[in-house]
């Protein structure tokens, strides 16, 4: 498990790393993607309705 951390640790510290947390925090400064994320976190904890389907 620590080897995983290790390797995003190193990503998150690599230029490439770099521009992909500058993209997910300019994204995430969007009002729309905020609510979107809500209401993922929302889904994912169990909480609300979140619109699922059944096929």
């Amino acid at each position: 498990m620590a080897s995983i951390i290790n390797k995003l640790m190193a990503f998150a510290r690599s230029p490439k790393g770099q521009q992909t947390i500058a993209r997910a925090q300019r994204e995430l400064g969007k009002p729309g993607n905020q609510d979107k994320l809500r209401k993922l976190s929302g889904r994912l904890r169990g909480g609300g309705s979140g619109g699922t389907r059944h096929h």
